[in-house]
């Protein structure tokens, strides 16, 4: 086989596998481990741990007015809800640390929340807007995606849909 015509064979799979790499996650597929993504504690909290519990990953930016609308009712769920074994994680995907840090010092979540500080869990993940939550079951894979915030009408589908993951047995 000539080289032009190996080189002309190789860009499509080339093509086919960068696409794959910056494959967007969607409902079914496994959410990537947060510890080896290199996201840090902003809130004082120590990542929480994750195996086996049901969890919504929120990614969200200190310059996104839905994000810190997001927050008071992030806080309220997870104050209801933690007992019963939800975990909340959210993500900053500011790309200066000293912003995500005082948005969280002025709105004090009581659920943990961490810096992408080099941007590799947001880039993996492949977020579409902010803010965006992922809800994730206690197999690790993701049930439910929420684009935006929607106030009240969020606040129910999300109760919802975490009741019915915290029902399901392993």
């Amino acid at each position: 086989m000539s080289p032009r015509l190996k080189s002309l064979l190789a860009l499509p799979l080339a093509l086919a596998c960068a696409a794959f790499a910056r494959a967007e996650i969607k409902v079914g597929d496994p959410f990537p481990a947060l510890a080896p993504a290199g996201v840090v504690a902003l809130s004082g909290r120590d990542l929480p741990s994750t195996a086996g519990q049901v969890v919504l990953v929120d990614f969200w930016a200190s310059w996104c007015a839905p994000c810190k609308a997001s927050f008071p009712t992030l806080a309220k769920i997870h104050t209801d809800l933690a007992p019963r074994g939800l975990v909340i994680v959210a993500v900053s995907i500011d790309e200066k640390p000293a912003a995500a840090a005082a948005f969280v010092k002025k709105l004090a979540p009581p659920f943990a929340a961490v810096h992408d500080r080099e941007q590799k869990l947001v880039q993996q993940v492949v977020v579409p807007t902010m803010p965006t939550s992922y809800l994730v079951d206690r197999t690790g894979k993701v049930r439910f995606v929420h684009e935006g915030f929607h106030g009240d009408a969020t606040d129910r589908q999300l109760r919802r849909e975490i009741a019915l993951l915290l029902a399901e047995k392993i």
